[in-house]
């Protein structure tokens, strides 16, 4: 018997009966020999932490647009604190801990640079518009690899595309990421906005603090908890936190989401985004050569898409300043 064949064994006698067990998995899109020591999602897991594209997270925006500071959030720290909530809820639930780290570290492979002032931007600018998530299947079937894509299992990219709304996600680990990526940009964003002056402590509703606590802490182990408690079988929370998770995501969205000083610079993302597309879209020969052969067989704006959209901020910006901001000139 194999390290992996044991593995699944454990799973059988360890996991609730509402987990998702690796030896019943959908399968890939091309078919592979099975790993002798990793189930199918401890190598999808792997895949995408060894991807370009997760690297890239690092140098993306949260939710602040190039922050002065340290300690304010990145896309890759978002998506480790994801993967964080959503395996403790797992590993509760006696759910399958490793699917639900694949799905939370892949969950926003596709995310744009300048956060969702980026995706905004895209969205208009793209026929048919863009979506971040559908993004992420995107990078992980086509892009990432020089093409091949990681070959994913149909599990951790339905995790994917049901991650942030719509469709509810096939499996219960799918949905305990949808939970927790929710959970970590509320109250992650919280303590960021307070950090930067936008918001204090004594903002949030009384009535909020109340039923979910008044620190960072203490409202993510009550949400934890709330799903906890409500079991395995359907993924979700009692009336009265669902009603406070609610109401704090709606706070959230009417405050520091649309807050002027958080905001202010994102005007100006539109300008930057657009200027790119309509330059690769009118030049796509200077673009890298992979995103030539997607002007081949894809056309030049679903190539230019797919280039902006994997940029980093500061990627993003330096190619701004090369193509559009005049260069010293240097006289040897």
């Amino acid at each position: 018997m194999t390290v992996r064949e044991q593995t699944e064994q454990i799973e059988r006698s360890t996991l609730s009966p509402f987990a998702s067990f690796s030896d019943q998995s959908r399968g890939r899109q091309r078919e592979e020999e099975p790993c002798p020591l990793r189930t199918c999602w401890q190598r999808d897991r792997d895949r995408i932490i060894h991807s370009k594209a997760f690297r890239r997270l690092k140098q993306k925006t949260q939710v602040f647009l190039s922050p002065e500071g340290d300690h304010y959030r990145t896309r890759l720290t978002h998506t480790l604190e994801v993967s964080q909530i959503a395996r403790t809820i797992s590993r509760a639930l006696r759910l399958n801990e490793d699917l639900t780290e694949a799905i939370a570290l892949g969950h926003d492979l596709g995310h744009t640079p300048f956060g969702h002032a980026g995706e905004r931007a895209l969205n208009r600018l793209t026929p048919g518009g863009f979506r971040h998530y559908e993004q992420s299947v995107r990078v992980a079937e086509r892009l990432e690899k020089d093409g091949r894509g990681l070959n994913l299992t149909w599990e951790v990219i339905n995790g994917f595309i049901c991650h942030t709304k719509g469709t509810w996600p096939a499996t219960r680990e799918g949905c305990v990421v949808r939970y927790a990526d929710h959970i970590a940009y509320m109250n992650h964003d919280i303590e960021d906005a307070m950090t930067a002056g936008v918001l204090r402590s004594d903002d949030i509703p009384k009535e909020l603090t109340e039923v979910l606590g008044n620190t960072k802490s203490e409202r993510i182990t009550t949400m934890i908890r709330a799903i906890v408690d409500h079991g395995p079988e359907q993924i979700g929370m009692d009336a009265e936190p669902l009603a406070a998770y609610d109401a704090l995501h709606d706070f959230m969205y009417s405050t520091v989401y649309v807050d002027k000083v958080a905001k202010r610079e994102e005007q100006k993302v539109d300008k930057l985004i657009e200027e790119l597309y309509n330059y690769f879209r009118e030049n796509p020969t200077h673009m890298p050569q992979a995103y030539l052969y997607i002007v081949w067989q894809e056309g030049v704006e679903r190539a230019v898409t797919d280039y902006i959209s994997g940029m980093s901020d500061e990627y993003a910006t330096k190619t701004f300043e090369q193509l559009f901001v005049p260069q010293k000139w240097n006289v040897m």
